[in-house]
């Protein structure tokens, strides 16, 4: 009898295990076939580049998507707007200094999702934590998801307010007579994703 109840505990012991860590299939960012870009404008005008994911997935039930980890390469900043190799390298390396990303000390940003919810027609409305310098901050944005059954194809537009994450250089908000001096408080991501099984 006793066995008889260690074996009915063992099942049950598996069963809660099972449903609380989930087998969900993964889905892998797929580097060469994924672009991220970068927008940042300011009072004279606006700076683009492209930022690299170190690496990422999907995670789905089978069906839909369930969540999603996706690592951020800041040490990989690049900028594609400015032609003369000088100023474009001092641009990236000021975006890489303290007064904006801090790569040396913070090398990747982390975009956790929490929550997908179909919208129709391959339409989403994603929730996630994205993590900067080290804060984490809830952030919301629509996205483009089709999902293949092996592969996975997303495209998002991600506005980011840098001053959540501790990155005020050049904030009207937080600085006064800035002229054109100025920068947005806002930048944007343009996220272009595959992922495979």
């Amino acid at each position: 009898m006793k066995n008889l109840r260690n074996a009915v505990l063992a099942v049950l012991v598996s069963v809660f295990a099972m449903s609380f860590t989930g087998k969900g299939v993964e889905f892998k960012v797929d580097n060469n076939q994924s672009k991220v870009t970068w927008l940042g404008k300011k009072v004279t005008g606006e700076h683009s580049g492209a930022i690299n994911i170190a690496d990422g997935k999907f995670v789905t039930n089978g069906k839909s998507i369930q969540g999603g980890t996706f690592n951020i390469d800041m040490t990989s900043i690049t900028n594609t707007d400015i032609t003369n190799e000088e100023y474009n390298q001092k641009l990236v390396g000021h975006l890489k200094s303290d007064d904006f990303f801090s790569t040396e000390k913070f090398p990747k940003a982390t975009l956790v999702l929490t929550k997908v919810t179909p919208k129709g027609n391959d339409q989403y409305n994603v929730q996630g934590n994205l993590t900067i310098k080290g804060i984490t901050k809830a952030i919301e944005f629509p996205a483009t998801i089709q999902n293949g059954g092996d592969k996975i194809s997303a495209k998002a537009k991600i506005v980011v307010d840098r001053t959540k994450y501790d990155i005020r250089y050049g904030s009207g908000s937080f600085f006064d007579n800035l002229g054109d001096k100025a920068i947005d408080n806002n930048f944007e991501l343009n996220v272009n994703l595959v992922a495979k099984k």
